[in-house]
């Protein structure tokens, strides 16, 4: 586990997505259940369902002096009008997660694309929980929760007589985000824009 003062994840796509559900759950996974410092913060755009929404979270060792995201290590874009709103605020050796089906113009070559909703799907049977298909990768690829506390987190929080298909979303976007070789990618997206320029 990576052990940043500071570890800044923010989750974003359309109301309605389960964006604010999937944030909730790691904060609860990372706070109560490892023990750590955590901030969780939310907000909506104005249309609320169908709009744009996001929600944060500021992991840390010690006490969080701000409690909102500045710099984003880890990105969560579940639509293209997200990731085009949001990808701003994205560290330079920061990374971005996408929907690969919902999120065609990836603007950095540090991203992963996976295809959430089509796992959710087709091995789940239900899209409605592509956003905890999302979280399992997340919280895999952010390295700051355990996946045993974050399952945890997931069965307290979800709605009774829906545990099996959201830990099977979970699980399944574990596998999906350990098929990833993050070495792979570039180390920094200043070279990015740079070469743009």
């Amino acid at each position: 586990m990576k052990n940043n003062m500071r570890y800044e994840i923010r989750f974003s796509g359309s109301g309605g997505q389960g964006i604010i559900t999937a944030a909730v759950v790691l904060a609860e996974a990372i706070g109560a259940l490892d023990g750590r410092n955590v901030c969780q913060t939310q907000s909506y755009g104005p249309e609320a369902r169908g709009g744009k929404s996001k929600a944060e979270l500021v992991v840390s060792n010690g006490p969080i002096d701000y409690p909102k995201a500045l710099q984003v290590d880890l990105l969560l874009a579940m639509t293209q009008a997200a990731c085009d709103a949001y990808f701003f605020d994205l560290k330079s050796d920061g990374l971005l997660i996408v929907d690969s089906g919902l999120v065609e113009q990836v603007p950095t070559s540090r991203a992963v694309s996976i295809p959430f909703t089509q796992i959710a799907r087709q091995q789940i049977g239900r899209e409605l929980v592509a956003n905890m298909v999302a979280l399992g990768a997340v919280g895999y690829l952010c390295g700051q929760v355990s996946m045993e506390n974050l399952e945890k987190a997931l069965l307290a929080r979800v709605p009774k007589g829906t545990e099996e298909m959201n830990a099977k979303a979970l699980r399944a976007g574990i596998a999906a985000a350990m098929a990833i070789d993050l070495s792979a990618l570039p180390r920094s997206i200043v070279s990015d824009w740079e070469s743009e320029l």
